[in-house]
């Protein structure tokens, strides 16, 4: 008999529209490596590992219903690869071509050099729009609009079985990998059936608010898919979610509003990872180098706003909520990250890191893409220096959520609620006093960030970045002109790559 094909599964925990998995046939031996080395980074949590560990039980079950079940293994990846190689009589290998942190990449490159001298073919297969060695963001879109059009892939209708060998009947414990206590009552939940359940309460009820109610936190909760946790682990994928999207859109045309948005978001995802794929030193570094000792790390700012003690009520109140649940619409995301980098004056990998730990939706070529932008480091996109209590006025303007999760300012009237330093002296003697003057914080880093970009080389440098990562749609990027005038220039051929 021959040997069976290895299809090891790392952020595409699904069987359907699952290319490795379709590649390879039916006779498999699906894996996933547990790694503990990948469990001590600073942008990981204990809340990561649930929902993953819930994933995994998932697929486990899935997989065991097409005829074999999840092998699951933990160590380091080459070594636990290169012991199910040998005891199988494995020469071919199949996964999908992540692009995660810089541990994943680093570690993708020791398998691909092990595979390369153990005579192993290992092929990486595209499971979303991003492109990997992308020559020019030119015709970037049409390649995106090509893969989606293709449509999700069908699960395989058996798999032989392989090995029946017994894997861990119960995962690590988070204290066992060495995660700190991350309690986080209200988690989505990471099984298939949730993912699956999420997608059909979006597409039948919960979409007919997604464009008018995503901004507040009062109504974004329900009114905004909540699939990024599923997209980002690969319980669903993009194709999957357009399916049905389009779906939907040929039987509600008086929803064609909020299932174009969302249409748009679903490309913004791609675009926004297709940033870290080209430049996987965008989590380390300033996209544009004039921002680079910019900022400070002063602890006692960082805990104060990471703990949502800042005594600014709407920012603390997001940082609590996302603490409790996981999850923070967009626009509360934005404003954390911009009060945090211009008004604090914190270093955006600090707080990117606190604020991935608690995503559970954390999509690291997302998040550090936005985390630049949020800061102003890119060079290339519109300063947006939110103001927290014009936020908290338009967004929660009863101060229903301030209430609700800073329990603590419940008992002050409406026009003290957001801002509370204008109350009588002792009247919220629980709550902060503000850590900054918000109005004197906000004039400095305006002054400084667009003193900055008084300069010809800064420019230079912001057209150079403009070219490699810009959009070329009108609607992307608020730099797009800029992008379509620099995309004239020669290519930059930098991209993230391994050797194979």
């Amino acid at each position: 008999m021959t040997a069976p094909v290895l299809v090891w599964f790392k952020r595409d925990l699904r069987v359907t529209d699952h290319p490795a998995l379709a590649a390879a046939g039916a006779h498999v031996l699906p894996v996933y490596i547990i790694e503990p080395a990948y469990w001590r980074g600073r942008d990981v949590s204990a809340r990561h590992w649930a929902f993953l560990a819930e994933a995994l039980e998932s697929l486990r079950g899935e997989l065991a219903t097409l005829g074999q079940p999840l092998v699951i293994r933990q160590g380091e990846a080459v070594a636990e690869l290169a012991r199910l190689c040998a005891r199988f009589g494995i020469t071919r290998m199949i996964s999908h071509e992540e692009t995660g942190n810089a541990w994943t990449y680093a570690r993708d490159r020791r398998v691909a050099a092990w595979a390369r001298g153990a005579g192993i073919e290992w092929q990486e297969l595209p499971q979303s729009a991003v492109v990997r060695r992308l020559p020019s963001r030119d015709g970037w879109q049409a390649a995106r609009n090509r893969f989606m059009r293709a449509g999700p892939l069908p699960a395989p209708a058996a798999l032989a079985p392989v090995s029946r060998e017994a894997t861990p009947r119960h995962l690590p414990d988070p204290r066992a990998l060495g995660l700190a206590p991350d309690p986080c009552p209200h988690r989505q939940t990471g099984t298939h059936a949730a993912a699956r359940a999420t997608l059909e309460s979006f597409l039948a009820t919960r979409a007919a608010g997604y464009r008018s109610q995503m901004s507040s936190p009062l109504t974004a909760e329900r009114a905004c898919s909540r699939l990024s946790p599923y997209l980002a682990l690969g319980l669903l994928s993009v194709r999957e979610v357009e399916a049905a999207r389009q779906r939907t859109r040929a039987t509600r045309p008086d929803w064609a509003a909020p299932m174009n948005s969302f249409a748009k978001r679903l490309a913004w995802r791609d675009h926004f990872i297709q940033k870290l794929e080209d430049e996987p030193e965008l989590e380390h570094r300033c996209l544009h180098p004039a921002h680079e000792g910019l900022r400070d790390t002063e602890p006692a700012r960082l805990a104060a706003w990471a703990a949502g003690e800042t005594g600014l009520p709407f920012v603390d109140a997001c940082m609590r909520y996302l603490r409790a649940t996981g999850w923070l619409n967009f626009r509360m995301r934005a404003m954390l990250m911009s009060v945090a980098s211009y008004h604090l004056w914190l270093d955006w990998r600090d707080t990117g890191a606190h604020l991935a730990r608690m995503f559970t939706d954390y999509e690291p070529g997302i998040h550090w893409s936005q985390c630049q932008m949020q800061s102003g480091t890119t060079g290339i996109n519109t300063l947006r220096i939110y103001n927290p209590v014009k936020q908290g006025h338009d967004q929660d303007p009863d101060g229903r959520f301030i209430r609700a999760w800073v329990p603590e300012l419940r008992h002050l009237p409406p026009r003290a609620l957001h801002q509370p330093w204008t109350a009588p002296e002792g009247a919220a003697p629980r709550y902060p006093a503000p850590i900054i003057d918000l109005d004197a914080a906000g004039r400095r880093a305006r002054d400084v960030m667009w003193g900055l970009r008084k300069g010809r080389d800064f420019r230079d440098a912001a057209q150079r970045i403009a070219h490699k990562h810009a959009s070329r749609a009108r609607d992307s990027d608020r730099s797009s002109a800029r992008a379509r005038r620099a995309a004239k220039r020669a290519p930059d051929p930098a991209q993230l790559r391994l050797d194979l």
